[in-house]
């Protein structure tokens, strides 16, 4: 499977084109709009949030509640469009009506894409790079990223992503039972948490941050359970199944480091504290006494839950700006204030699970066949059985 993205923050809307959605899948805009819904959440969010309800149009791929094979066409609309229609008009303008509207923006913010941006695409107007650069085009991410786990649930494989730290917070309790309630506790947080007493800890870190005018990151993790064994290969780099995983989290605005299971606590611990040894029972077949290693080994699932984690840094739009060069006359400044969240980490836990569900779907379906829903079902099954029995 494979996806295309395109769209401006303040544009008319974001578009998403899905290829290689089996046939069969049964999906609807409601399946999407639940997880729209929950990247606008969390304590810490900007004005945005509250202008616009991001809500999916499917234009293409489905009839009647069922994916066709073709391409999936998803679209989510700008509600903000209506007051960016001349700046961020399509059609040509006159002179006059470039000196009007166009307020070319000629000072890079630090930590955004303004400045390298403008350098590789040799924009003067730096408006060309940050409309797109902008975390907006998350908000279709994840709208993919529903279909993505709307394959995994019919395969009985389940993604979930939740807040570990915020502002050096960390949560402590993270025992839960299973992925069922570690979904239902951190769905009621306003911080996407599981431990309680370091949500409200959180929330108040996001409340002084914001005071000072200042921004704060955190650690966000996503739990993969139900993947059965020998997902991905070991045979080349490109196939790696924990590459593709590290290479999606990476890939969401802000974040700058990913880490499996213990992740680089290996690095502090003999191999006889790292490394999960291997059982085997009748009922289950293989299975880990441990944990460590987060699912993965060799490039490969093991059949244990998948346990990736990524770093996101503070938003680098700030209300106590720091200090930048204007291109056009090579002149310091303190950076502009724009619109911003004090903290996205919550909301970032939803990109994350959606971006980490599209891998693991795509790694599904490349392996067990990808036309027909069903047929990927049987052999899953059949993939099933064999570890068991082997």
């Amino acid at each position: 499977m494979r996806y295309l993205t395109a769209g401006e923050s303040h544009g008319p809307q974001l578009t998403a084109i899905i290829e290689g959605v089996p046939a069969g899948l049964p999906i609807t805009r409601e399946d999407i709009n639940a997880d729209l819904a929950r990247r606008q959440k969390g304590h810490g969010r900007g004005r945005r949030m509250q202008i616009e309800k991001d809500l999916v149009q499917i234009v293409g791929g489905v009839r009647h509640g069922k994916a066709l094979g073709s391409p999936i066409s998803l679209v989510v609309e700008n509600d903000d469009w209506k007051h960016w229609t001349k700046i961020m008009g399509i059609d040509p303008i006159t002179e006059e009506e470039e000196q009007e509207v166009k307020r070319q923006i000629s000072r890079p913010r630090p930590g955004h894409a303004d400045l390298l941006g403008a350098i590789k695409y040799g924009h003067r107007d730096m408006r060309n790079v940050l409309e797109r650069s902008s975390a907006r085009e998350t908000t279709v991410r994840v709208a993919v990223g529903a279909v993505a786990k709307r394959i995994l649930a019919e395969l009985g494989i389940k993604v979930v992503g939740h807040v570990l730290e915020i502002g050096g917070i960390r949560a402590e309790n993270t025992d839960y039972k299973n992925i069922d309630e570690l979904l239902e506790v951190t769905e009621e947080s306003p911080v996407r948490c599981y431990d309680k007493e370091a949500s409200l800890k959180m929330m108040e870190a996001i409340d002084t941050a914001k005071q000072n005018g200042d921004s704060i990151g955190g650690i966000v993790e996503v739990v993969v359970e139900g993947m059965p064994a020998g997902v991905g290969s070991y045979v080349h780099y490109d196939r790696k199944l924990d590459s593709k995983l590290a290479g999606a989290m990476v890939s969401i605005n802000a974040f700058k480091g990913v880490e499996f299971g213990i992740g680089f606590e290996a690095a502090r611990k003999p191999g006889s504290e790292v490394h999960d040894e291997i059982l085997w029972s009748k009922e289950e077949g293989y299975y880990r006494r441990t944990n460590r290693l987060g699912g993965l080994e060799g490039g490969m699932s093991t059949g244990m839950p998948i346990v990736v984690r990524g770093v996101m840094k503070p938003i680098p739009t700030l209300y106590k700006p720091l200090q930048s060069v204007d291109i056009e006359t090579k002149e310091p400044f303190t950076a502009t204030i724009e619109r911003s969240d004090s903290c996205a980490v919550p909301a970032a836990s939803v990109v994350a699970e959606s971006v980490i569900a599209w891998e693991i779907a795509n790694a599904i379906v490349e392996q067990f066949g990808f036309d027909r829903i069903d047929l990927i079902k049987e052999n899953i099954e059949k993939m099933r059985e064999y570890s068991r029995e082997f």
